[in-house]
């Protein structure tokens, strides 16, 4: 027990002073998982849009075709910039962008709503960013709805005229709640589980380039000729402890601070959000060590930084939603630590779940861990170990 503890503490050293001295692997472990969050957080802030300019194209120029341009130019999405004479000159408009939208009323349209029929306005928007055209729908919807509510309510009180004590307002009011998300923002909804994805991420490349620094330089290894080399189990074990010391502070930078300071949904208790994430980060572990058999040289790693970065975005159901993923795409998505953990950390950080609440996920990140230490002992035994002490021989 004594030379294994021995062994242990030599391969947490000395993976601990390989780390220290390469700035390549330095970077993935501390600056990916700080920088990256505010570089993304900053992209996507301020979360919504408004005050989106647009011209009118008021062909009806009555008393209620004003009411709904006055009501559209109230609400915080749009802003009236002012009325174009026809279509052609609101879309030059558009195409010098001095506005990002059109709303068109025809002819007839005050007319047709008090003959009860269905008046129409058309909203055209240039769609170069969605949370323009976002805005303009949201805002333009709210309008209609209110304007149909006040005349529903007018015809009811023509019809009998007691019914106004009974009816006033929208007859099917309609309230919108977004659960940890209550301003509807885009930062807020994406962000969270970005942050996961950027903790694999640095954790997976920092330990694959830890491998590719050793096949370059096998002399920093804790590799020593002369001395008793320890065993794969044990290296791997003390190189995981010195990645997850190295993490602490990033990850609890990432999990608590930076919610904090872009006002991110969060909810729930740091501890149990740092207990479910860790299973995750040896998972991640696993795959670095996986990964290393491939690896040959340091830079390899930034091909397969770019390569997987977009594949686990769309896997971890962030931008497709994971039930819709089908087949060995659902398979592939299963077996992404981050996917789970990525569900998981967003139902404690935004809804406020506790551990026990995403006990399925904790249990699935347990398992791949497990699975991917042990197809990562297989290549550290047969792959990666080989070829360093093939390099200590030629050098």
């Amino acid at each position: 027990m004594k030379n294994i503890m021995r062994q242990f503490y030599h391969a947490f050293l000395s993976e601990f002073r390989l780390v220290k001295g390469d700035m390549g692997v330095l970077i993935f472990f501390l600056l990916l998982p700080i920088a990256y969050p505010i570089v993304y957080s900053l992209i996507y802030n301020p979360e919504l849009v408004r005050d989106v300019p647009i011209v009118v194209v008021d062909n009806d120029r009555s008393a209620k075709s004003r009411e709904m341009v006055r009501q559209l130019d109230a609400t915080q999405g749009t802003w009236v910039k002012g009325y174009a004479l026809d279509l052609a000159d609101a879309r030059r408009a558009v195409n010098n962008h001095e506005a990002y939208g059109i709303l068109e009323i025809p002819e007839g349209f005050s007319k047709r709503i008090a003959r009860n029929q269905q008046g129409e306005a058309v909203m055209y928007c240039e769609m170069s960013l969605m949370l323009r055209y976002k805005a303009l729908l949201v805002s333009s919807t709210d309008v209609m709805q209110s304007m149909g509510a006040i005349i529903t309510t007018e015809r009811i009180d023509q019809i009998a005229p007691l019914a106004e004590t009974i009816s006033n307002g929208e007859i099917m009011p309609i309230e919108n709640i977004q659960l940890g998300n209550i301003e509807g923002g885009f930062d807020s909804f994406v962000m969270p589980g970005i942050l996961i994805l950027i903790l694999q991420q640095a954790m997976m490349l920092a330990v694959g380039m830890c491998g590719g620094a050793k096949r370059e330089h096998p002399e920093r290894a804790f590799y020593n000729p002369v001395a008793k080399k320890p065993g794969v189990f044990i290296a791997m074990l003390g190189e995981t402890l010195t990645y997850l010391v190295i993490m602490i502070i990033p990850t609890i930078y990432v999990l608590h601070y930076v919610p904090l300071m872009f006002k991110f949904p969060i909810e729930g208790d740091l501890l149990q959000k740092f207990l479910f994430i860790l299973p995750m980060l040896f998972a991640t572990t696993g795959l670095g060590f996986i990964l290393q058999g491939i690896v040959r040289e340091r830079e390899s790693v930034f091909v397969i930084w770019v390569v997987t970065s977009v594949i686990f975005l769309f896997l971890s159901g962030l931008t497709w939603p994971g039930y819709a993923i089908k087949g060995v795409w659902r398979f592939l998505s299963d077996c992404v630590p981050a996917t789970w953990g990525v569900e998981g950390f967003i139902k404690m950080n935004t809804n406020g779940a506790s551990l026990a609440q995403v006990a399925p996920a904790y249990r699935t990140l347990w398992l791949l861990a497990g699975i991917y230490f042990i197809i990562g002992y297989l290549v550290q035994r047969f792959v990666q170990r080989p070829a360093i002490l093939s390099g200590l021989k030629n050098n």
